[in-house]
């Protein structure tokens, strides 16, 4: 178990201390909310290091190949079915997003089983990013960030439904090819 990885399990143990403090007296408390929202950025930051530190020193896994999109996706679906609960974000929005994720993994599940491993896209890292902010922004809720905080949570609407398109564009042949 190398570096990138522990972190990689870090950020999935993290998400039951997220949850729980995010939804912790039906979020009302806004001390336990500042510190899910830290919580989340402390997980979201293991994201960026571990992925930075196993390419650096090619201490890339099969495990790591597998568990850190799905902590990434654990992370942000945990945080966003949260933020429903709460009434923070429109269900609709996260159906979309998480419809998004179930796509694309079985598009990676269809592609490894053809011995194709399909790389994350620069659409992806953008969506994931904009995601993490925009949740982040509605978790702690401040009343005069309302106008970046929707901006944030459009955008990654936006750039969810996009960077699907563009994954579908590039890999439609995975499809096709698998089912022949």
């Amino acid at each position: 178990m190398n570096l990138p990885n522990k972190l990689t399990v870090l950020r999935v143990l993290l998400i039951p201390f997220f949850v729980a403090a995010l939804l912790w007296d039906h979020g009302e408390n806004m001390t336990l909310r500042y510190g899910a929202a830290a919580i989340f950025i402390v997980a979201s930051l293991t994201d960026l290091l571990d992925g930075k530190i196993a390419r650096k020193y090619n201490l890339v896994t099969n495990f790591g190949k597998f568990m850190d999109p799905l902590a990434d996706k654990l992370l942000v679906c945990s945080a966003l079915i949260c933020l429903i609960e709460l009434g923070d974000i429109p269900a609709w929005m996260v159906i979309v997003i998480i419809s998004r994720e179930f796509i694309i993994s079985g598009f990676r599940l269809v592609a490894s089983d053809n011995g194709v491993v399909i790389a994350a896209s620069y659409w992806g890292k953008f969506k994931t990013t904009f995601q993490m902010i925009a949740v982040v922004l509605l978790i702690v809720g401040i009343e005069s960030m309302a106008v970046v905080t929707n901006a944030c949570l459009w955008i990654a609407v936006v750039l969810t439904v996009v960077s699907l398109v563009d994954y579908i564009m590039k890999n439609h042949k995975v499809l096709t090819e698998g089912s022949m």
